[in-house]
């Protein structure tokens, strides 16, 4: 390990992050009631320009008024390379309530965009004296966003999680595909004749588990663009889940149940982990630093290992 101990990323359930347009009044108690860890409150790609007025004001109504019991509260801004951004964050933070927990920043591609959002946010919680602080999430959607996304990760203290998103990544990169998340048909290996799919999103995913870890957030799948393909949608969840990632959007309310499955530890792998974390226990005592489980080895590795299985399930249990 290095003299630089790796962060913890914040403690907080976030198995399933619902989005819903601000535009759409109807969709604000259905989100409340969801099973959802993080509701977004959309102020961007699924709202028109002609209706991002309305749609603000919508949200800030519904921040002010809406019941969201434990969920964190996120609403997702313009990108800063549109009018509409500053007016979303002056808004929100001068009119919405102390419910507010995180605004998400889109099409991030740089240190210095964080930076931009963080001065505004800044001056107006002083100004309006606000008392909690406000976090960020930020979404990798571009080619300069992966190629900086160490950069990015370390921007802001505000900074708890990051997300990847997929269509927007896929356009910025030049990918041949109109997929969103998932395999794509074009992208295989061919051996004997015979193809064999893999991941296009593996490698940027991977770069963005990195980034956070490094500097203690919570990496997080983007949308799966197929809400009628649930087994499509498990096998994107479970590739990510695998690489250390901790949740993933529903952009439909039949996705929550999925999301939550699967980055939902089952009661096989704690009772493993907890098994471990014992043998462990009475091999240190025998003084050794190892020991076997189930036929494998097991040591000090193995204890962070099991632990993160172990914290992730009372984090949910106890939500």
């Amino acid at each position: 390990m290095s003299f630089r101990l790796q962060p913890p990323a914040p403690a907080r359930p976030n198995r399933c992050q619902l989005f819903g347009p601000g535009s759409n009044t109807k969709l604000f108690e259905k989100m409340a009631a969801s099973a959802a860890d993080v509701v977004n409150i959309d102020l961007e790609d699924s709202v028109a320009p002609s209706d991002k007025d309305i749609a603000r004001k919508n949200t800030i109504e519904a921040i002010n008024t809406v019941d969201w019991g434990k969920k964190t509260l996120s609403v997702r801004i313009n990108s800063l390379d549109s009018p509409f951004w500053y007016r979303d964050v002056v808004d929100l933070l001068e009119n919405a309530g102390e419910r507010l927990d995180q605004i998400m920043i889109p099409k991030v591609g740089c240190g210095a965009d964080i930076y931009a959002v963080d001065a505004l946010v800044t001056a107006i919680e002083a100004a309006k004296g606000r008392k909690k602080r406000i976090a960020f999430e930020v979404i990798i959607e571009s080619a300069a966003g992966i190629a900086h996304v160490e950069e990015i990760a370390a921007a802001s203290p505000r900074l708890e999680a990051m997300s990847l998103g997929a269509a927007d990544f896929a356009a910025s990169m030049g990918m041949q595909t109109t997929g969103i998340g998932g395999t794509q048909e074009d992208y295989y290996m061919l051996r004997e004749g015979q193809r064999y799919w893999s991941d296009p999103w593996h490698w940027a995913q991977t770069a963005i588990v990195a980034a956070c870890r490094t500097h203690g957030l919570l990496p997080v799948d983007g949308p799966f663009g197929d809400f009628s393909d649930d087994e499509g949608f498990r096998a994107q969840a479970r590739r990510s889940a695998t690489l250390g990632m901790v949740g993933k959007w529903a952009i439909h309310p039949k996705q929550i149940a999925l999301a939550n499955e699967i980055f939902t530890p089952s009661e096989a792998a704690v009772q493993e982990a907890r098994e471990i974390l014992k043998a462990m226990e009475e091999a240190k005592a025998r003084g050794e630093g190892a020991t076997t489980y189930k036929g494998r080895l097991v040591d000090i590795a193995s204890i962070k290992q099991a632990e993160v299985i172990v914290k992730q399930s009372e984090m949910i249990a106890g939500q």
